[in-house]
């Protein structure tokens, strides 16, 4: 006979112990849009993913691109609709593997890094490791960064990855076109935003910003313009915005051990 408390429902709700009024008490099930949000942004990871496979590295940085729109709006509606939850950000890093470690490592190694052989798979293992390893640190650290997060974050290293070859693929290089130099960059950019990802290096957050209802007029102006720049070519001004992003880190990190 089973065990007076072994649950044989096919389908076991989720609880949780939050804090209400002071007091610990057990909630059942999930915020159903915050984590509509989060699978979204799995499916345009997964997207990405067979894109990638099916040689349309434009559809695959596209997709990539739309996946960092769901992510960055499934954390903020939570906060706006105080639906946030431990479940959910367990989901969410689950799916950030996939949307910005597997799906851009498949597609810079499609595109230019399968020509290096094993050292091409290792560069890509790498990237998705390192993706791994940041949205672990970033879960048990949760609530303790502050205006900077400790390291590169996972969906701004997979935009670099992903736009750049997007920007490649739509300017009509291909990654065998020039197999010595194309592979090797791209070995060395995979490489060096992976290592950004899991060291200390400071990247603003724009915390400030989110936490603010009303922003200053000229930031509208900001967005508008980006906005149209984007609409001229957008690959290649994701790869410019995502670059100085990424290089913005090392840049405070060597500031700040400068003034110390």
């Amino acid at each position: 006979m089973p065990e007076e408390n072994e649950n044989l429902d096919l389908f076991d709700e989720v609880e949780e112990v939050v804090s209400r009024d002071g007091k610990k008490v057990k909630r059942r099930g999930v915020f159903l849009l915050p984590n509509l949000l989060t699978t979204a942004a799995l499916f345009f990871g997964f997207f990405s993913i067979i894109s990638s496979i099916k040689g349309d590295f434009i559809s695959a940085g596209m997709a990539i691109f739309i996946s960092g729109i769901f992510d960055g709006l499934d954390g903020r509606v939570a906060r706006l609709a105080k639906a946030q939850s431990e479940f959910g950000a367990q989901y969410d890093s689950i799916c950030d593997v996939i949307s910005f470690g597997l799906a851009p490592a498949i597609a810079v190694f499609l595109w230019g890094l399968e020509d290096l052989g094993r050292v091409g798979w290792i560069f890509s293992f790498l990237f998705v490791a390192a993706t791994a390893l940041r949205l672990a640190r970033f879960n048990a650290n949760m609530g303790s960064e502050d205006s900077f997060f400790k390291g590169l974050p996972s969906p701004a290293a997979a935009g670099m990855i992903g736009f750049f070859v997007w920007a490649m693929s739509a300017s009509g290089i291909q990654g065998n076109l020039v197999p010595d130099l194309l592979s090797i960059l791209s070995a060395i950019l995979t490489g060096s935003v992976a290592v950004l990802m899991v060291i200390n290096v400071p990247y603003y957050a724009f915390k400030e910003i989110e936490n603010k209802r009303r922003v200053p007029f000229i930031f509208l102006l900001g967005v508008v313009f980006f906005v149209a720049l984007l609409a001229l070519d957008p690959p290649l001004v994701l790869v410019i915005c995502t670059s100085i992003y990424v290089l913005s880190g090392p840049v405070i990190w060597t500031v700040k051990r400068l003034r110390n």
